[in-house]
């Protein structure tokens, strides 16, 4: 049997017999627990009473968090023209058309949100079977298919989150680092399952929201009381 590190030992037993807990005794416990060499991001993980095999039961969408994720964002945006300048003068850290395209299609994909506006949609869709996959393509829905390019590179870099659910009905999502004061991560953690709760579809039926769990990357996790997590 494989024997566990101190840390890791000292972290299971500080959330032993530990769940169900408001969002503010979840935050603290996690965020006290979360002791690596480097600053733990705090996750979500929610599963929810959907099946994403139909259409109906798809939940997909954007927040931007108050108080942002501390992490920083590559953003890449395929435009032309003043477009293109305006994603430029926004921040966006790779601006391109077809030359783009072809970075990508080689295998580099150094940018953790893709941009485009509607008219480079032809050449971004070819790029479909590489970004899919990652969930980086671009889509109106969430806003990453856009004119309005400066807003949607500002966002992204704000501290904007985009969630979808996975194959077994669970979403995961960074709301924050370790470091944040527990009031702000308490904030982020709200605002990020109240945006679920508002993407609930129409063919969502029963218990919509069925667990909530907070964790950091190096920490176990502990369960959310759901009705504690959505925003007051």
């Amino acid at each position: 049997m494989a024997k566990h590190g101190k840390r890791t030992t000292a972290a299971r037993a500080a959330f032993a017999g530990k769940s169900n807990l408001t969002v503010e005794d979840a935050v603290a416990l996690v965020k006290g627990n979360a002791n690596a060499k480097f600053d733990e991001t705090v996750e979500i993980s929610m599963n929810l009473g959907v099946d994403p095999r139909h259409a109906d039961q798809m939940v997909r969408g954007v927040v931007g968090l108050p108080n942002g994720t501390g992490k920083t964002v590559r953003v890449a945006v395929f435009a032309r023209g003043p477009k293109a300048e305006e994603a430029q003068a926004a921040g966006a850290d790779i601006v391109g058309a077809e030359d783009l395209m072809e970075i990508v299609q080689g295998g580099t994909i150094d940018f953790d949100r893709c941009i485009a506006t509607p008219d480079m949609m032809p050449v971004v869709g070819r790029l479909g079977k590489v970004l899919g996959p990652r969930n980086l393509m671009p889509n109106p829905k969430v806003g990453t298919v856009t004119m309005d390019v400066g807003d949607a590179v500002k966002a992204a870099k704000g501290g904007e989150v985009q969630f979808k659910v996975e194959k077994a009905g669970v979403i995961h999502a960074g709301v924050g680092k370790a470091s944040f004061d527990e009031a702000k991560l308490v904030e982020n953690v709200r605002a990020f399952v109240s945006a679920v709760a508002k993407a609930r579809p129409a063919g969502a039926k029963g218990t919509y929201m069925k667990k909530v769990s907070l964790s950091s990357t190096m920490g176990p996790g502990v369960s959310v009381n759901v009705d504690s997590a959505v925003a007051e």
